[in-house]
């Protein structure tokens, strides 16, 4: 079984964001979701539902986000 870095995708209220991502990205990310999905694209969560938490998995592992972030006043 494939360990992949995200695993659990939280279904929140979410706020709209237009991006443009590369097509190449966009394969990738459609690939992610079949991964996850245990092999399948039926069923697989869109690659946009993918984003929102790989950028929160990203943001909560860069130390130096999180040290800047405590230093910042709110």
């Amino acid at each position: 079984m494939t360990r992949l870095s995200l695993s659990d995708i939280t279904d929140e209220k979410p706020v709209k964001l237009t991006i443009e991502i590369p097509a190449r990205l966009h394969r990738d990310l459609a690939s992610y979701a079949a991964i996850l999905n245990g092999g399948s694209g039926e069923g697989a969560p869109e690659p946009a539902e993918l984003v929102g938490p790989m950028l929160e998995r990203f943001m909560a592992s860069d130390r130096e986000f999180r040290k800047a972030r405590q230093g910042a006043p709110e």
